[in-house]
């Protein structure tokens, strides 16, 4: 549109320029006509009143005064010639008739002898200026010729110069307030169109599979972009489509992982529950002295296995049903001392920045983040290094509360750090990797979250983070 804008503008100034160059010289070439035309009819008259003999040779006493009375009503140059060329008379001041006043020229006395009008108008531009020249034929009252009539005139082309120079600053003006108003409704235009997309482009950008997505609701002025809009609310329904599926696909599959983890747990302990048995009933012997010593270690042994699975159910059901949260307004400071004192061991140091940290939170799932943590801390210790210790902080930064467990065990291996919160890994020999799941679970929970730091050989540090909420 702009474009289209400065192309018509362009065209129409050259238009312009050239329809008033155009003009100018058809004016200037009516002008002098229309002067040849009454300077004639003068002369005519001249020579119809006067008494001297209608000749060649008489037009310098003819017209000795009259010249110059003709050249001042006309405001123009009058130069006679004799017809062959020689100047007669001029009504210039400084010019007289003598021998070195220039000639007609022979070509333009050609000209004007053979052409219909007997006239001939020659043009020359010097320095710049166009100069007009016309020669005609004076003739007495028998149309004989007397001499040639010769008018200089000089174009003066300021007043079209003036005109044509104010013209193109209107011109110039009412183009550069189209340009502004071309702007600015292209401007508008453009925020009114990019308005469209740059919704369109937001919720492409918050498009997830993972959240409710929102369809847009916008009735575009352009065909193209309300196709766009059809098209991404289509996606939205079959993305949440796909999102429902994919979730009850991953819990199925989380299920079905978390059934086979437990069917194994369970087979560890039967397998030696049922050679017990089978032993004892091959060896059983009721006159044998130490009949209740085996009976006793039988039992033992079954009862040891019997806890083992009892464990491996209670752990599979605390994962699988998160009671509710029971929210409740403590200070975090005092809970998490509190967890630490079931564990009456030594080698726990606990410090907090400030004595209160209040907070609405599960008092019990605190509990349990703070023991689960301290436990795989103490476990990672092994029991032959010497200067065990674990630090326990909690501190306020912002509106989170801050826990840390930091020991220095034997840390964790580079390639179990990405699974360390897989529900069924564990590094240790025992135990169905469930705990720090479960807390990871409680964390998320309160929106927080849950990070570490390790060095192989040098110990682990666990930081929670929890919104601290009053209401």
């Amino acid at each position: 549109m702009i474009v289209l804008i400065v192309v018509a503008s362009v065209l129409l100034a050259t238009i312009s320029i050239i329809q008033f160059k155009n003009e100018a010289k058809e004016y200037h070439q009516e002008r002098l006509e229309r002067k040849e035309n009454a300077i004639k009819e003068h002369i005519n008259y001249v020579l119809s009143t006067t008494t001297y003999p209608l000749t060649t040779e008489n037009l310098d006493l003819i017209f000795k005064d009259k010249i110059h009375e003709l050249a001042h009503i006309h405001n123009i140059e009058i130069n006679i010639y004799g017809l062959d060329g020689q100047l007669l008379k001029s009504s210039k001041e400084s010019f007289s008739v003598d021998k070195e006043a220039p000639p007609i020229p022979k070509y333009i006395l050609k000209l004007v002898r053979s052409s219909i009008e007997k006239r001939y108008v020659d043009i020359k531009t010097i320095d710049g200026t166009k100069k007009r020249s016309s020669f005609s034929q004076i003739k007495d009252d028998k149309f004989k010729p007397l001499g040639v009539l010769n008018l200089p005139y000089l174009e003066d082309e300021s007043f079209y110069q003036n005109e044509l120079n104010n013209f193109l600053i209107r011109l110039g003006q009412v183009y550069s307030f189209m340009l502004i108003v071309a702007f600015a409704l292209a401007y508008f235009l453009s925020s009114y169109i990019t308005k469209s997309l740059k919704t369109i482009s937001d919720r492409l950008n918050e498009t997830s599979l993972n959240q409710k997505n929102k369809k847009i609701v916008l009735e575009a002025s352009s065909k193209e972009i309300n196709l766009l809009i059809t098209a991404y609310n289509r996606m939205v329904d079959e993305l949440e489509i796909s999102a429902v599926k994919l979730a009850q696909s991953e819990r199925e599959e989380a299920w079905r992982e978390m059934a086979k983890q437990v069917a194994h747990e369970i087979k560890n302990p039967l397998t030696p529950m049922r050679l017990t048995v089978q032993s004892f009933e091959r060896k059983f012997n009721p006159n044998d002295p130490e009949i209740m010593r085996k009976m006793k270690d039988y039992s033992e042994t079954l009862i040891q296995q019997i806890d083992t699975m009892n464990a491996v159910a209670s752990a599979f059901s605390n994962f699988a049903s998160m009671p509710a949260q029971q929210n409740e307004t403590l200070n975090v400071v005092d809970v998490v001392e509190l967890a630490l004192d079931i564990f009456n061991d030594e080698l726990i140091i606990f410090k907090s920045e400030s004595p209160e940290i209040i907070s609405k939170i599960d008092r019990t799932q605190l509990i349990r983040i703070i023991t689960n943590l301290v436990k795989n801390a103490i476990q990672s210790i092994p029991e032959e290094q010497e200067n065990k210790v674990i630090f326990v902080t909690v501190n306020k930064e912002s509106n989170n509360v801050l826990i840390t467990v930091e020991d220095n065990g034997i840390g964790i291996n580079p390639q179990d750090i990405s699974r360390i919160f897989e529900p069924k890994f564990t590094t240790k020999s025992s135990g169905m990797g469930l705990g720090l799941g479960i807390i990871k679970n409680i964390i998320e929970n309160y929106k927080g979250t849950i990070t570490f730091d390790t060095e192989l050989g040098k110990g682990t540090r666990f930081t929670v983070s929890l919104p601290i909420t009053n209401s």
